[in-house]
């Protein structure tokens, strides 16, 4: 059997959630591999709305084992009141939830040399959301950090306690800042995750594919936020590309199968860093107020812009996508006419791939416009009803990247999902 693997090929907020969702019957395990609290995966059924920031997105489907594996960091006051909220709707977390033993701890002094470094960047901070997330990964790769594994140790809080006074040192030295802490939750939130199922993922999972089980490796934020290949500095602190499914899971490169990408028709940005095609006017507004485009996990508006296909083929060369997602095209209904980036005009020459910098001052996007699919989609439950436009939109991106669209969304709710054809040639 082979791992498949789910992520964003945009700046996160992609719609991942809501595909793991209604993918998650066809497997027997969805597994978290990178970031952590940082994530909000929103899922839409039956009426309610639900954001999940750590536990992966197939919990709510019976029979799925959900694991967080060894690549992400967990804040165990976060994690506990996202399964208290999920047991209070009558989820059976404890069946169907294992966690990693490699994982990463956040303390709450991590989230505050967070907060401190952010504050002291001014202008230049990156928008971070402020969760501990950075300083945790520094941790994991300066070889200082606590693992959830370290839990079971008898010498646990005299290691927590040695880490913690080395933060409180550090904080000592940011001018200004007010180093308060009361950890007496976090440390309640500690004896609750020794109640929980703790594996040696690794191992589990390997063990899983052997026996025939199918996995999918659920992605946190989106490409464009890898600390590696992102738009660094702007990014986040773990690898979001499909490569980082085999560091963050313990699964060998050669156990991948399908790279499932999901991607907005259109583009949107939260935080700070370069965003070729942002729109900083009306349109860019209505674009916001449509699709409701505010941060699942901080509340902040979330930057719009036009379809950048320079950006989605990188995207697709980096992790090696072999199927595509194309998320809210129910929300560009409000427009009759739709703009796309098909190029980019770099140093007097029109490029179409992405260079290292695309700041305003290097690249400035070339358009096409195309038409527009007026109206309300909510309600399309068959490929028959798509407007012939939106389906030519789709056609442009698959002949552009490369790869064909298999999953069309029309609203947030899983009945709103269309599954198309995949090409004989794809």
């Amino acid at each position: 059997m082979k791992v498949d693997v789910l992520l964003g090929l945009q700046w996160g907020d992609e719609g991942k959630g809501k595909i793991v969702d209604v993918l998650t019957p066809q497997y027997d395990v969805i597994a978290r591999f990178q970031g952590g609290p940082n994530a909000g995966h929103t899922l839409e059924f039956d009426g309610i709305k639900h954001v999940l920031h750590t536990i992966p997105s197939g919990v709510f489907r019976p029979d799925t084992l959900n694991v967080v594996g060894n690549g992400v960091v967990i804040d165990p006051i976060i994690f506990k009141k996202e399964i208290d909220a999920l047991v209070a709707l009558g989820v059976d977390v404890a069946a169907s939830l294992a966690i990693s033993r490699k994982a990463h701890l956040i303390l709450p002094t991590h989230r505050m040399l967070d907060a401190a470094s952010e504050a002291a960047k001014g202008k230049a901070k990156i928008g971070s959301t402020l969760k501990g997330i950075g300083p945790t990964y520094m941790d994991k790769t300066g070889r200082n950090g606590l693992r959830v594994g370290d839990i079971e140790s008898p010498h646990f809080e005299e290691r927590y306690h040695a880490l913690r006074d080395k933060h409180l040192g550090m904080l000592a030295q940011f001018e200004g800042f007010e180093a308060a802490l009361d950890d007496r939750e976090w440390l309640s939130a500690i004896d609750f995750l020794r109640s929980l199922r703790l594996i040696d993922s690794e191992h589990a999972l390997n063990e899983a594919l052997k026996a025939g089980q199918r996995i999918l490796a659920e992605g946190a934020q989106g490409t464009m936020l890898d600390i590696d290949f992102g738009t660094y500095p702007f990014v986040t602190s773990s690898n979001t590309i499909s490569a980082g499914a085999c560091t963050g899971l313990g699964i060998a490169p050669n156990r991948v199968g399908e790279v499932i990408g999901i991607f907005k028709a259109y583009c949107t940005r939260v935080g700070s860093g370069p965003f070729p095609t942002e729109l900083l006017d009306e349109v860019g507004e209505t674009m916001r107020a449509e699709g409701r485009e505010f941060g699942a996990t901080t509340g902040r508006p979330r930057r719009c812009g036009w379809l950048d296909l320079p950006q989605l083929r990188y995207a697709v060369d980096v992790n090696g996508a072999t199927q595509l997602c194309m998320m809210k095209a129910d929300v560009l209904g409000c427009f009759d006419e739709i703009r796309v980036c098909t190029h980019y005009m770099h140093r007097g020459e029109t490029i179409d791939h992405l260079p290292y910098g695309i700041n305003p001052d290097e690249v400035e996007p070339v358009y096409t416009t195309v038409p527009g699919w007026p109206g309300d989609l909510t309600g399309i439950r068959s490929l028959e009803e798509v407007p012939a436009t939106l389906m030519a939109y789709v056609k442009m991106i698959e002949d552009a990247v490369g790869v064909p669209v298999t999953v069309l969304s029309v609203g947030p709710d899983r009945a709103q999902t269309l599954q198309l054809p995949i090409p004989v040639s794809a």
